[in-house]
Parts: C-alpha cells; structure tokens; sequence
C-alpha cells in the first residue's frame, strides 16, 4: 500500500470538494442571524423560527447515512452533482418563500441536498487519498469547514446590512454553481465503491431516527413544546431499537455495527461529537451574549467570531503533523486543553465590561481547539473502516457535528433559560414594587432578553433598570450554560484518555482492521 497516495490533480479535486463542503457549511450557518428579521416579516411565532432554524439540520442529520451508503453503491460523484445542482432551485425557494411554512420545507430540503454532497466529500477524500496525504487532506477539509461555520455569522450579517432576510439563503447559490463545475471536470468517476445491495429499509428507519432525536433535542428546551419533544424522543428511541435489530439482522447493513464497535471508531465518534458541540454550542450563546449584553451590532457579533475561523485554519497543518507524529490521542487531548481553556475566558471573563481583547482570546482558543481536534476525529473514523465503507464513515463524521450541535446547544441553551429566568425572578422579588408588577408583565421579563426589550420599550421610565437587570440575568444564565460545557467536555477528556489507544497500539489496531478487512471482507472485528 502506497503510504502517501494522491489522485492525480489533486489540489483541484481537493479544491472542488472543500467548496462543495463549503455550500452545507454556510447554509447551516447563515440562518440563525436572520431570524429577527424572518419573524417581523411573516409576523411568525416562536415555534415557526425554531423550526426554520433547525431545518436545514434535521434534513442534513436525517439523510447522510442513508445517502452516504447510496452513494457507496451507486457513485459519489453522481451524488455531489445531485446535491450542488438540485440546491440551487432549493436556495431560491427559501431566498423568495412567501410564508413560514414554505420557507421550513425549503430549508428541510436544503439539508436532504447536503445530505446529497457534504458526506460524499469525506467519502472521496478517504477513497482517493491515503497515508499522511490523506491526513493532510482531512486536515484542510475540516478546518477550513469549520472555519466557514465561524464565519457564517459574519456573511450573515455583512447581508443584512444592506439586503432583507432572503439575500442568505442566496448567498451560496454562486458557490455552489463553482462547485459543481468543478466536481464535473476534476473529480474522479466510481472509486472503490461497493457493489454490495442498500439496506433501503435500514436507511428509511434511520431517516426517522435521526429526524425524530434531532427535533426532539431541539424542542426540548422550548416552552409549551415539551409534548412534541417527549413524542419525537420516543419515536427516536423506538426507531432506534429498530434499526439496531435490522443492522443485526441484514446482510448488507447500512451501518456495520461491528465496525462501529471498533474502539478506535467509536471513541472517535463520541469525541468528535463534544468538539463540534463546544464550537456550536458556544457560538450560539456568544452571539446572543454580544449583541444583549454588549451591544454589538450584527455584523459586529459576527466579525467578533473571525479569530476562531482564522485559528482553525492556522492550526490544522500542525494537527496533522501532531497525528503523525504523536497519534490521534495525543492531538484529541491537546485539542480538548484549548477548548476548555476558551470556555474558561467565556465563562470568567465575559462580563458586561470586557473588553474586545478577551473575547478574541477566548475564540481564538477555541478555535486552536476544535482546529486540532477535529482532524484527528474525522481521521480516526475514516482510518478505522474499510475504503467500500467511506459512507458509512464520513456519515458519522457529519452526524458528530449536528448531533453535538443540537445536543450541547439544548443542554447551554435549556441552562441559560433557567439562569436567565431564576435571576430575573429573584431581582424582582427583591425590589420595593415586586408587588406592582403583574404576572403578565413577570413572565415577560423572565421569559427571555427580547422579552425585557419590550417590557423597556413599554415603560420607558423604568427602561435602564430593566435592561440592567436583563444583562445581569443573562450573564447568570451563560455562566450556568459555559460551567456545563466545561463538564461536558472534560467527560469527552476523560473518555479519549482512557479508552483511546496511545500512537503505537493506534496504529497496531488501524493495522489489524486493513489486514481484517482484506483477508475476510464480509467479517467485522467488533473490538
């Protein structure tokens, strides 16, 4: 086996596949920012945002796994002209929807799109690419992903600026047409793909899986939608169980549970899951802390962001050489130490005074962070299965990042609502006209920041007390929120330091696999 392999052309194709990945980047990431602006358009409720806001999601987390494996079977390159292509009229629809509900579907079908592209770009990276020139590649490919997830604020709000709420969904439709130019003209044809029958059933059952624990997890924290999250989580767990006894069962699963069983995979797996969570997670709270409690414009919230993006990009060259010099648990735990230490300055030095400085400081170390950790993640899945099951993992790949997405920021954002709420309580108890203040008026202010807002706009007299006691509240609730991402990302610390293998029993184990899946392909070690 050529150790350093490379397809021919390949900082083209290379190019072509970052910038079909880029398309499923921004869209994911763009829409947040806009939603102010969508709601006062359509006059839409909360519930109605929320799922705008998680659409493109659910479409992208439902679908890679199924149409990863169909694009194993049937072309990869088929799948990212299917996905660039078919995105364009999708882009439109959301860019010009008349309603609510027009503008969710689209941004449902957005994701499916994704789901189309973004995973098969993992897929080719691992079929045409190995060695340290696949490492390398990995590399490139996840910072410069999550360097646009950063970024999408920043375009979001540059946008907004001067055009109304569709111009961002637009904005990728020229990217995406460079894309797939270039997919057609230099990305190779059928590469070790697998000639192997598709679990049709299995990946219907895990369209509904992910759907349902994707939109369950999001709601969860929502009020008044705690029957519609526990429904979806049930159907989640009962779609679970499911599709665990049809993978058993099935001659050509659609996810190899004895693969997902190889420690080196799995351990990778859940670790890339609190990475991205913590980059999300944190993005989502920052940018509401910086426009409430500091005051940032849009655009200024979303350039605030720019040294995360820039980081990554820095960072990853050096995370491939940390792979291939001290493994993937050594650059995963160095990983981890920026991450947390980036969550410290959030959490003790984001106050309603800091200055720019230290929220520089605490993006930059999360995005050294997530730059040196997220190679290593995405390496270790691709690394630890079989070329004809590509799909499979850069599938996972996709789904660590928007189920750690979803999970940690229904974990922050459920705590900072508490925080938020439990301080502004209290701040009104301890007033000398507790008494005066209706309920309607109450719930209001502790519902949530925007809450406040308006509350202020009503009473103008009281408005510098109210807006203080709003900012305070806010920073209770995002030190609860970043205390808990702390935990949580120490517990994905401890789990790679215990249960991932050091530089050489990693590379005895990536041995043992290719040496398992060339001699007895239909087995599966379930280490």
């Amino acid at each position: 086996m050529n150790v350093d392999a490379r397809p021919a052309r390949a900082l083209l194709v290379l190019t072509g596949l970052i910038l079909v990945a880029a398309v499923a980047n921004l869209n994911l990431a763009v829409a947040n920012v806009a939603l102010p602006d969508i709601g006062r358009a359509f006059d839409a409720s909360q519930t109605e945002l929320n799922l705008i806001a998680v659409g493109y999601s659910v479409g992208l987390a439902a679908s890679v796994l199924y149409l990863g494996a169909v694009g194993d079977r049937y072309g990869r390159k088929l799948m990212l002209i299917l996905g660039m292509t078919l995105s364009v009229p999708v882009s439109l629809l959301a860019g010009y929807a008349p309603n609510p509900e027009v503008l969710f579907a689209a941004r449902v079908a957005g994701g499916v799109c994704a789901g189309l592209a973004y995973p098969t770009t993992l897929a080719l990276i691992t079929a045409l690419w190995s060695g340290q020139a696949r490492t390398r590649a990995i590399a490139l490919w996840s910072s410069i992903g999550g360097g646009l997830t950063a970024l999408g604020p920043l375009v979001a709000g540059a946008l907004l600026e001067r055009f109304d709420w569709g111009s961002v969904f637009l904005v990728t439709i020229p990217l995406a047409l460079v894309a797939l130019a270039m997919t057609v003209l230099v990305v190779p044809s059928h590469v070790n793909e697998s000639t192997d029958p598709v679990d049709h059933l299995g990946g219907l059952v895990s369209v509904v899986l992910v759907a349902a624990l994707v939109l369950g997890i999001n709601f969860a924290p929502v009020d008044g939608m705690a029957v519609t999250a526990i429904s979806a989580l049930g159907i989640a767990l009962a779609a679970g169980i499911a599709f665990v006894i049809r993978q058993e069962r099935a001659r050509n699963p659609l996810y190899d549970l004895h693969i997902a069983r190889r420690r080196i995979f799995w351990v990778a797996a859940v670790a890339g899951i609190i990475v991205f969570g913590a980059l999300m997670g944190t993005m989502y709270i920052s940018q509401q802390y910086l426009q409430n409690v500091l005051g940032y414009s849009t655009l200024a919230a979303g350039s605030a962001a720019l040294p995360a993006a820039l980081v990554m990009v820095l960072v990853a060259p050096r995370s491939a050489r940390l792979v291939e010099s001290h493994g993937s648990r050594f650059t995963l735990l160095a990983g981890y130490v920026a991450i947390v230490a980036g969550l410290l300055v959030a959490w003790l030095m984001w106050d309603e005074t800091a200055h720019y400085w230290r929220i520089a400081l605490g993006f930059m170390l999360l995005g050294a962070g997530v730059g040196l950790a997220g190679t290593p993640a995405s390496h270790s899945l691709t690394g630890s299965v079989p070329v004809f099951r590509a799909g499979m993992a850069s599938g996972t790949a996709d789904l660590q990042r928007d189920l750690g997405g979803a999970i940690v920021q229904s974990v922050l954002g459920s705590l900072l609502t508490a925080g938020y709420s439990a301080s502004f309580a209290a701040t009104i108890a301890a007033t000398p006209q507790a008494s005066a203040v209706s309920e309607q008026t109450q719930a209001a202010l502790e519902k949530s920041f925007a809450g406040a807002v308006n509350i202020a706009e009503r009473y103008p007299q009281y408005s510098e007390s109210i807006l203080a006691a709003a900012r305070a509240a806010f920073l209770a609730g995002d030190g609860r929120a970043y205390a808990a991402a702390i935990g949580i990302v120490l517990l994905g610390a401890a789990l790679v330091f215990l249960m991932y293998p050091k530089r050489d029993a990693e590379l005895a184990l990536l041995e043992r696999y290719r040496a398992e899946d060339a001699t007895e392909p239909m087995a599966r070690s379930g280490r």
